[in-house]
């Protein structure tokens, strides 16, 4: 009897040890598989917010870019359009690049001129060794462009992104806003790499810093020719903007035997590398002959040498060129008579030709020009003060 009502016990304590350990181990793996699918929507949700901040940031970068191109027309001794329809133009520009991106869900992304786009200056400071940006300042060199994803319960391109899975602790949507911003950097120089099939658009004619700081900076000169942007043709007029003449005639500060043409390349440039060089500008071999390829004025003047001058051989070759923009070099100093001179490069300034006339008198010959933009995607940009006359280079994201 004591045998048989042993038997008839419930299970043992063992028994009951194995029976409890499994319904732990059982809750336990709940637990960790409802902490992985947790961890796995999490990072798909974040994974999606990523995805989604990497397309806005292409967005705002091109917005950027593009609507800093814009203001390059309103800058300058002669601008093309006034500062505010610049800013008018490049609002649009930016809208539509935007417009044209997507991001996560939203097939075309929105921008608000009014309080996404904003304009300013950025300036180099040689005292402090620094740029200096100042927001709601012109003139206007610089623009900033904000992306948003942020608006809650809207259904706009601006709303904020829907996430998938995280709505299960009750955070159905994320925010997220990227800016970018682009600037135009003043011109420090020109360079081609070695073999380039490309081209800078440099006259090989030099003009006094007098004259052109005369022309520029005081308005004092004459006004007796009209270009058209719009035809690309000058005639006899007014345009409001002033001219000066690049033929010496008269001119005190030019050493005998040399008319302002000036050696960019070799210093045995003939006459037909001079017609070359003003119908097709600088190519690699010309560049070749300074340092890496490179023609600046950053880092101190440059030394040009003088050619025998401005003549009746170059007339048909500058005659095509009239109504083209071009960059000229600008000197402070020149020396020696013909082609011994030296001249001392201080800058280079973008002009338009309006007339040529290289036969007749001395007095009724003349190479006239006025100020114009002039654009280079070989330009070198750098860490220099910009003026009225500056050459900007290509447009540079700067954040």
């Amino acid at each position: 009897m004591l045998k048989n009502s042993r038997l008839s016990r419930g299970p043992s304590r063992r028994h009951r040890r194995q029976t409890t350990r499994r319904g732990s181990i059982s809750v336990l793996a709940v637990c960790v598989l409802i902490m992985v699918f947790g961890m796995l929507a999490f990072a798909a949700d974040v994974g999606f917010i990523s995805a989604s901040r990497s397309q806005m940031r292409n967005a705002s970068d091109a917005a950027a870019l593009a609507a800093c191109q814009e203001l390059s027309v309103a800058l300058g001794v002669a601008p093309s359009a006034s500062a505010d329809s610049a800013k008018t133009a490049a609002d649009g520009v930016a809208v539509t690049l935007a417009s044209l991106h997507r991001a996560g869900d939203v097939t075309s992304l929105a921008v608000s001129p009014s309080s996404d786009v904003r304009y300013g200056n950025r300036e180099w400071n040689a005292a402090q060794q620094c740029w200096v940006e100042t927001w709601g300042v012109g003139p206007y060199n610089m623009v900033e462009v904000t992306v948003r994803r942020d608006q809650i319960g809207g259904g706009g391109g601006d709303r904020a992104l829907n996430l998938f899975f995280a709505p299960v602790l009750n955070q159905n949507t994320a925010t997220v806003q990227v800016s970018s911003a682009a600037a135009l950097l003043p011109t420090v120089g020109f360079g081609l790499p070695s073999g380039s099939s490309k081209t800078i658009g440099i006259l090989p004619i030099a003009l006094d810093d007098l004259s052109w700081d005369n022309l520029v900076l005081n308005n004092s000169g004459s006004d007796n020719y009209a270009y058209n942007p719009n035809t690309g043709t000058v005639s006899n007029g007014s345009d409001g903007i002033k001219e000066v003449n690049l033929y010496p005639s008269g001119s005190t500060s030019m050493p005998p035997g040399n008319r302002g043409t000036v050696d960019l390349g070799s210093s045995n440039n003939s006459t037909n590398d001079l017609k070359r060089q003003i119908l097709h500008g600088l190519n690699a071999d010309d560049l070749s002959y300074f340092p890496n390829g490179q023609i600046r004025t950053d880092n101190g003047p440059l030394y040009l040498n003088g050619d025998t001058g401005i003549s009746a051989g170059i007339k048909s070759e500058l005659s095509q060129i009239i109504g083209q923009t071009r960059a000229i070099p600008i000197f402070s100093e020149v020396s020696g008579p013909g082609n011994n001179a030296t001249y001392t490069i201080v800058k280079f300034v973008g002009i338009r030709v309006l007339d040529v006339v290289l036969t007749g008198s001395l007095s009724s010959k003349r190479v006239v020009v006025q100020p114009a933009e002039f654009q280079d995607p070989n330009t070198i940009g750098g860490k220099v003060e910009s003026g009225p006359d500056t050459i900007f280079s290509p447009i540079k994201l700067i954040h």
